[in-house]
């Protein structure tokens, strides 16, 4: 999302608007690798290195909670943030640990369309999003 949406985002929320919250937000979306709370790091640490670790990990925490960033998790419980809010999937390559992003309207009616049959008594779905687990071939 473009910086001044972000910040609309962040009023909309009731975060303040904050130096630390645009470059952690920056770096995650810069990065566009679905990075770790470790890449943010060392990719802030460059630019702003007054932030600290707990910072980045209390905003990252905080703009997950807010609904600003998405937790993308691993096959190794490894915790990566993603900056795209609209609908997709991840592709996950268990060999490099790569994530790219998939995106198929087809797919999305699809799976819509079986959990509107199925019915799941006692369950609102909010959201799917398939992590498709394989290996990338060059």
């Amino acid at each position: 999302m473009p910086m001044e949406y972000f910040r609309d985002q962040l009023r909309q929320s009731g975060l303040k608007i904050t130096p630390q919250r645009i470059a952690i937000y920056e770096a995650v979306a810069k990065l566009k690798n679905h990075p770790t709370a470790e890449n943010i790091i060392d990719y802030i640490k460059k630019k702003h290195p007054n932030i600290s670790v707990g910072t980045v990990y209390k905003v990252l925490d905080s703009l997950v909670e807010h609904q600003l960033l998405k937790k993308v998790k691993t096959d190794k419980d490894v915790m990566r943030y993603d900056a795209i809010m609209h609908r997709h999937h991840h592709l996950y390559c268990t060999e490099t640990e790569r994530i790219e992003d998939f995106e198929d309207t087809d797919l999305d009616k699809l799976i819509t369309q079986y959990f509107e049959k199925k019915k799941i008594k006692g369950f609102k779905i909010k959201d799917v999003a398939l992590q498709i687990t394989g290996e990338f071939k060059n």
